[in-house]
């Protein structure tokens, strides 16, 4: 009986931390979907498509290498992306799909640390 009642126990805190966890997430990806394409404008350094459900492309152009994570503080949720490599070469879209959690009500990009305003963004 007592075996029982710890493993119910172990069940239901599993449960209560599935439900509590964040739903933030950074997931590189080749393009948006092809009903979004209108959208994207390459001449665009940062842009935002929000697909009209909980996430957004995020298009950032650049002529070097990124690395992109994220971060937050408390109700703001930081976009970080790092470059490495820059070249003055051809300039190459990276695109990522961002989904945030309900107590973020704010969205900060950094690139090298520095807080860049997105140039365009779209909402659905």
């Amino acid at each position: 009986m007592l075996k029982k009642i710890v493993v119910l126990g172990i069940l239901v805190l599993f449960i209560l931390s599935a439900c509590n966890s964040s739903t933030m997430s950074i997931k590189e990806i080749e393009n948006v979907p092809k009903d979004l394409q209108e959208y994207v404008n390459s001449s665009l350094r940062l842009q935002s498509i929000n697909d009209g459900e909980k996430g957004y492309y995020i298009l950032f152009h650049s002529t070097g290498e990124v690395e992109a994570y994220l971060e937050t503080q408390g109700d703001k949720l930081n976009i970080m992306f790092n470059e490495t490599n820059l070249k003055d070469e051809v300039i190459k879209q990276n695109t990522y799909y961002v989904t945030t959690a309900p107590e973020h009500e704010m969205i900060d990009v950094l690139v090298n640390g520095e807080s860049i305003p997105f140039d365009n963004m779209t909402v659905q």
